[in-house]
């Protein structure tokens, strides 16, 4: 049977892989979709937004789910307060990176099927395509900096 230490060790693995996948997966799918403004070829703009939304829902989503889960037994396992402070900082960081990260996905999704229709209809990329954009460009950095502020208190566990 597994002991209690071995248990604390396979979370903190978990923990640890998840929120590399999270924070990686997010810098290299955000470079990716931004490096794409720059080319006026349809093609190259959808390659990156279908991979976006894949990405998305292949290593980001595991990891966002798994990131709590492998929290609370690191947590409980190590004996935390739940209700320490750098602990709530946390969990209303982790919180805001969701709920900016939702409308990011949702985003995304429309952006590919604005490049669809354009490709099928042979149409000009609509205004409507670079307004989305910006918005989830700018979405992107509060979930960046949480992400940055989390892992320095994880590790510091400063409060």
């Amino acid at each position: 049977m597994i002991q209690l230490m071995d248990w604390y060790t396979i979370f903190k693995i978990l923990h640890i892989i998840s929120a590399t996948i999270l924070f990686g997966t997010g810098m290299g799918t955000a470079f990716f979709m931004y490096r794409s403004l720059f080319t006026d070829n349809i093609n190259e703009r959808l390659y990156a937004a279908k991979n976006t939304v894949i990405a998305d829902y292949i290593f980001t989503l595991p990891a966002g789910i798994m990131q709590p889960i492998s929290g609370v037994a690191l947590i409980w396992i190590a004996g935390y307060d739940p209700l320490e402070l750098w602990l709530k900082i946390t969990y209303m960081l982790y919180i805001i990176a969701l709920l900016c990260w939702l409308p990011v996905v949702w985003i995304q999704i429309k952006l590919k099927n604005i490049l669809i229709e354009c490709r099928q209809t042979n149409t000009p990329v609509p205004p409507e395509y670079g307004k989305l954009f910006k918005i989830w460009f700018w979405l992107g950095w509060p979930a960046f900096i949480g992400l940055i502020v989390i892992f320095y208190l994880m590790i510091a566990k400063p409060l």
